[in-house]
């Protein structure tokens, strides 16, 4: 029997094309990488190739030792020549034999992350760069950007040479490459960026590989940048046996520098590709995947292709809207725990999506409870990740002076110019005269340290102190959003303008959300009640034992696995599409959250469960959510719908909110009514007795001076500053509040 045999038709068709341009578009779960693998034996076995002769390119360490494997499995010994690397891998194998040609010695040095962030900040420093402006994160992130698009520092320079704001970037973006010569080293993006101009610039060397390796391939295809794609086609120039394999449908690393139009445009790239379509999944039930066709079709960037399996219908997909988010989390919990008790599950056959890191919160808070073991997977527990330890630590300072840790931890955070040496002249006199770390710091005067570092210390301390007088008056939450506004910590993290930088905000923000929360349900309790609750969830060496956990994560960290049983969680319009996407001009930022649904749908292979929750707390304010239009655009008879009373907030069946495009899209919460229209209507008044800057009153809230009316469409939004309740969002219809 030969090992082709077991490959289905499409399958086969793409193994035995071994000559010219060849897309094999691969759905998810049609096993690509057995067709590319095969592929590789077969041309070895065939002799139409030598193994040095074939290169096969991936993007991570692990794909790239996969597949090395299964090519090992299939085609003996022979098999250890082919060249089986990943895209950066391969650059330095490249770089290392003739890099000479761009002026590097061979013995180049490659900067890791940190390297970089050292080297950005010394030059920030000698060229007198103001980084409370220009953030060293920011200005790598904006290189990293230019390099991928193959842009390097003569001609950033030309391209933005008429923009003011860009003119520090260009400065330190020529300074950084300058330096980074200087040091014979190179940072990640350069070992394309460099290899690019290599072969571009040398054409002896550009022969020399275009001769070794006559049979290239790339998995992931969706996935690459604009380097990339130059580097395999000038790898693959001559001979142009250029194989790709991806699914354009999964193409969801934007943020990252993919270009989906590398995959789209291959055939006008190369007008003599072949196109081979691998359409049957092997992995989801047909239920799961005709959800998952229905979805993706509203995509108009995309190549037509239409999943199917020969495995069972499988049952329908639950779909479940609860009231809250706390909810939402119990649900899935309890669900959790049905499935391993009762239906022979483990653990680890279920897992836990969702769209951002800051939604993990309240799932973790409920799994602990219930005793679940689970893991965030390419990630930490909510309360160890570097802000919320960062916040903790603030609320941990006001709390207790005596906590030397806490206190260290923020002194300089955000910066304030207290720096190690500082901070050890603190620490020995505190020794000497058994102080805490933080009495210490209130004595700074009788230390030996310079009269701006005194001012600096004592800016700190007063802070704190002024915090501490508010106890008795103000929330956890109050207080919180004090810090936060008075020491600049997410202004300065807006300014980096990363999705690093991003994630850590809406983190922040979900803090917010806790301290909210628990006001709500603990208004009596102290400050140190809080903090025991919130480090009570740091405490999970119970749970790390285990190796059959729940895995939980964001959909991104879930591309290329599978599991029996999904829970998606958080399906609402604003969290998944979010509002960044809704009203977007680019109508490519939508595709590509559609795409990430899609992804998450055919993570699952036997179950899927979708749930979303009429309320959801963002940013400390409860708001009401419709449903996702994703879901919308899956067939009703594809869904088990369970809700407990009234309607689905949002839901009317296949594409009802994707065929509303005028709703607004800062806050579309009132385009369905959330309860039943007999009991419930919301009737619009046709213009308010107030506007901004009068004063109202609210039944419960009391008095308070209106900052801000929005249209919402079918009710007005109205912005109060209460004067004891705080500032509120309030819909007029609801709130009927009397101008004084």
């Amino acid at each position: 029997m030969s090992i082709y045999d077991s490959l289905n038709d499409s399958q086969k068709e793409a193994v035995f094309t071994t000559e010219g341009p060849l897309l094999i578009l691969a759905g998810a779960g049609s096993g690509k990488t057995r067709a590319l693998t095969h592929r590789i034996a077969y041309l070895i076995e065939e002799g139409i190739a030598r193994p040095e002769n074939i290169m096969a390119i991936t993007f991570t360490n692990k794909a790239a030792g996969e597949m090395r494997d299964r090519v090992d499995n299939l085609a003996g010994q022979e098999a250890g020549k082919v060249w089986v690397a990943t895209f950066h891998s391969s650059c330095v194998r490249i770089l290392r034999r003739f890099i000479s040609r761009l002026g590097y010695d061979n013995n180049f040095v490659i900067y890791d992350t940190d390297d970089q962030k050292t080297l950005m900040k010394e030059i920030c420093k000698n060229l007198n760069i103001n980084t409370k402006l220009y953030k060293e994160r920011s200005l790598l992130s904006a290189i990293s950007s230019a390099k991928n698009e193959l842009i390097g520092p003569e001609k950033f320079a030309k391209i933005h040479g008429g923009d003011f704001s860009k003119q520090k970037i260009v400065e330190v973006y020529k300074e950084y490459q300058s330096q980074l010569y200087k040091n014979n080293a190179l940072d990640f993006d350069d070992l394309i960026f460099k290899t690019v101009e290599l072969l571009e610039t040398n054409e002896d060397v550009r022969d020399f590989y275009q001769e070794s390796l006559r049979y290239i391939m790339v998995d992931e295809y969706q996935d690459t940048n604009t380097a990339q794609f130059k580097l395999v086609s000038l790898l693959a120039g001559k001979y142009k046996n250029l194989c790709v394999v991806g699914d354009d449908d999964q193409s969801i690393y934007k943020f990252r520098g993919a270009n989906i139009q590398n995959i789209l445009s291959f055939e006008t790239v190369f007008p003599e590709a072949k196109v081979i379509k691998l359409e049957q999944n092997y992995r989801s039930t047909k239920n799961i995947l005709h959800a998952a066709n229905e979805v993706i079709r509203h995509n108009e960037g995309r190549k037509d292709k239409t999943l199917w399996t020969q495995k069972e219908e499988g049952e329908k997909i639950i779909l479940n809207q609860f009231e809250t988010a706390y909810d939402e989390a119990a649900s899935i919990s309890k669900d959790i725990r049905e499935l391993v008790e009762n239906e022979g599950y483990k653990y680890s056959d279920i897992a836990v999506l969702y769209r951002t890191n800051a939604q993990s919160r309240i799932l973790e808070e409920k799994l602990i409870r219930d005793l679940i073991p689970y893991k965030i997977i390419n990630g930490i527990n909510f309360y160890q990740r570097r802000e919320i330890k960062d916040m903790l630590a603030y609320l941990r300072t006001v709390d207790n002076g005596r906590d030397d840790i806490a206190v260290k931890r923020i002194i300089n955070v955000p910066k304030r110019g207290i720096g190690d040496v500082t901070i050890s002249k603190v620490q020995d006199y505190a020794i000497r005269n058994e102080y805490d770390f933080f009495d210490a710091l209130s004595k700074s005067r009788e230390i030996p340290l310079a009269e701006n570092t005194v001012c600096r210390v004592n800016s700190f301390v007063n802070f704190i102190h002024s915090l501490r007088d508010k106890l008795d008056t103000v929330t956890v939450r109050g207080l919180l959003e004090e810090i936060i506004d008075e020491t600049g910590y997410l202004a300065e993290l807006k300014l980096e303008n990363t999705e690093e930088a991003q994630a850590r905000i809406e983190n922040v923000e979900e803090l917010i959300n806790k301290t909210a929360e628990f006001d709500e349900r603990k208004a009596d309790e102290a400050l140190s009640e809080f903090l025991s609750d919130a480090m009570l969830m740091t405490n999970l060496d119970s749970l790390d034992t285990d190796t059959d956990y729940v895995p939980l994560m964001t959909i991104h960290n879930a591309k290329g696995l599978e599991y029996p049983k999904i829970f998606l969680t958080g399906m609402e319009d604003g969290l998944f599409p979010g509002f960044m996407s809704i009203g977007s001009d680019d109508p490519d930022e939508l595709e590509e959250e559609r795409r990430l649904c899609y992804v998450a749908l055919t993570r699952a292979m036997r179950s899927l469960t979708i749930t979303c929750a009429r309320q959801r707390m963002v940013r400390g304010e409860t708001q009401l959510n419709n449903i996702s239009r994703f879901v919308t655009e899956i067939p009703e008879d594809m869904l088990d719908m369970k809700i407990k009373e009234g309607r689905m907030l949002g839901y009317k069946g296949r594409g009802s909110l994707a065929s509303a495009p005028g709703r607004p899209s800062a806050k579309p919460f009132f385009l369905e009514k959330s309860y039943d229209p007999k009991k419930f209507e919301v009737k619009k008044a046709d213009a308010l007795s107030y506007g901004v800057g009068d004063t109202v009153k609210h039944v419960k809230f009391g008095e308070g001076k209106v900052m801000e009316v929005l249209d919402g469409g079918k009710d007005f939004e109205v912005t109060v500053d209460f004067q004891k309740a705080g500032t509120k969002k309030l819909f007029a219809s609801f709130a009927k509040l009397q101008k004084i």
